[in-house]
């Protein structure tokens, strides 16, 4: 199974071997944390199999949404301590590079006119970064940008599979920051008063 909440969705999709067996995809903009589960218990439903069918959790670790990131990450984690199965994390721009001819650019709108970036080459990748709108003609080559529509779940959980297959490492899934999230705390709190 893999989901994704980085974006403004809540996405599952379940691959048994090489096929997509169940998936969902709804666009939100909030709610993502109150509706993962339900989704994620109807793709499994979808499908007749239950958690414990499960042999790994694929999950989108960003970049994107600073919050919903968090979501995915969190419940990926939790998920596969409890049911003793590994998470692959998958970020957004290899998902939406997946299957590209390389080399390719992979672009994400991170809004206020900037893009997440990450060149894929045939012998490796290039670190993710964040550009200015009015780099993205600078870049070389082919890309893969924002305005093609993806449902990242079932790339995920075929990259997750390949991984896995594969023998590579697996390490347990973190969120992919490239910038600080919208919102902080003030520097300085005040302090409480207890009565």
């Amino acid at each position: 199974m893999a989901f994704d909440t980085s974006a403004a969705h809540c996405a599952a999709a379940l691959l048994c071997g090489d096929e997509i067996v169940a998936e969902k995809h709804e666009d939100m903009a909030k709610g993502q944390a109150e509706r993962l589960f339900p989704l994620l218990e109807e793709v499994l439903a979808n499908a007749n199999m239950v958690w414990s069918d499960l042999i790994a959790i694929g999950v989108g670790i960003g970049p994107g949404n600073f919050t919903g990131i968090r979501i995915s990450v969190s419940a990926a984690r939790g998920l596969a301590l409890s049911l003793g199965i590994p998470a692959i994390g998958v970020s957004s721009l290899e998902a939406r590079a997946f299957g590209a001819p390389r080399p390719v650019w992979s672009l994400i709108d991170a809004r206020r006119d900037h893009f997440y970036v990450q060149q894929f080459a045939e012998s490796g990748t290039n670190p993710p970064s964040l550009i200015a709108g009015a780099e993205i003609d600078s870049l070389p080559g082919d890309r893969i940008g924002p305005e093609v529509a993806t449902h990242p779940a079932p790339t995920i959980a075929r990259i997750a599979s390949e991984r896995l297959r594969s023998g590579e490492t697996i390490v347990r899934p973190a969120p992919l920051y490239i910038r600080s999230a919208d919102a902080a705390p003030p520097r300085d709190p005040a302090p409480m008063i207890l009565p």
